[in-house]
């Protein structure tokens, strides 16, 4: 069975710092034409950094769209055209103070495929040298390291609901558990 829609227009509602909104029309296999509201976004990573007693750097943030502190691994958004490991490893500087080191990629995920262009890449890094952290104007976040059993623990208590989060936790039990990381 034939599944994928043709797009026949696509109409920018909204286009903003981070996000641009269309509202498009496509057509399906069975001919009838619908709308789509599309959330373009340009992307982004997420890191798990390791330090050397095996314990995870985390954050916790006021997350103004769901109104809560949301503890979740450091992250952030790609510029324009950036390469999603230049993003990973100035991020975790900026977040945490710390380089990252032997990068590994994790996977991909995208946390909203119904409505959302946005991929987040996962990677896990070694804790290099500390550079010093450099948050943007406009960010306020406390650190905190945790184990991959604390981490779970809090993800299976409900504690934490960010799917990065949960995902990449997932992710890296299974890698070490194959020993492809740490």
């Amino acid at each position: 069975m034939e599944m994928k829609e043709e797009t026949l227009k696509k109409t920018t509602v909204y286009d903003g710092h981070i996000i641009r909104v269309r509202l498009d029309e496509a057509k399906t296999p069975e001919g009838e034409t619908v709308p789509r509201e599309v959330v373009e976004h340009p992307g982004g990573v997420g890191i798990a950094l390791e330090d050397e007693e095996g314990k995870f750097f985390f954050v916790t943030q006021y997350r103004y769209a769901q109104e809560k502190i949301m503890l979740e691994y450091p992250a952030g958004k790609k510029e324009p055209g950036e390469d999603p490991m230049t993003t990973a490893k100035r991020e975790i500087i900026e977040e945490t103070g710390y380089e990252g080191l032997d990068f590994f990629h994790l996977g991909s995920m995208v946390p909203t495929p119904a409505y959302d262009t946005e991929v987040i890449e996962l990677y896990y890094a070694k804790k290099g040298r500390f550079l010093g952290q450099h948050l943007d104007a406009d960010e306020y976040l406390n650190l905190c390291r945790l184990s991959l059993d604390e981490i779970t623990e809090k993800i299976l208590n409900g504690e934490v609901d960010d799917a990065k989060t949960i995902g990449m936790t997932f992710l890296i039990r299974e890698n070490k558990a194959r020993g492809r990381i740490g």
